[in-house]
């Protein structure tokens, strides 16, 4: 009676670690732009760049939007539920 050597079992596992290892490198591929935080144009610097040229060839304006009221409404519906308190 003859066992399987261990030869035979290295191949595969070999196939299986180089496809796991593909595998890894592409989704961090996909997934590297989620690392670093958007890079926002201020309305100025958009009126210059790609942003402000597609905006005027389409007939439109960019400018930057209004200041945030220093009291905002309530709003409307029911009111959101107490989270519990964990200590």
């Amino acid at each position: 009676m003859v066992t399987d050597t261990p030869h035979r079992r290295t191949g595969p596992a070999l196939v299986a670690a180089v496809i796991a290892l593909c595998c890894i490198g592409a989704l961090t591929m996909l997934v590297r732009d989620r690392w670093h935080p958007p890079e926002i144009k201020s309305a100025e610097a958009a009126r210059h760049s790609t942003t402000g040229e597609v905006a005027r060839a389409a007939g439109a304006r960019v400018m930057p939007t209004d200041p945030s009221l220093a009291v905002e409404p309530k709003p409307e519906g029911p009111k959101r539920a107490q989270p519990a308190n964990p200590f």
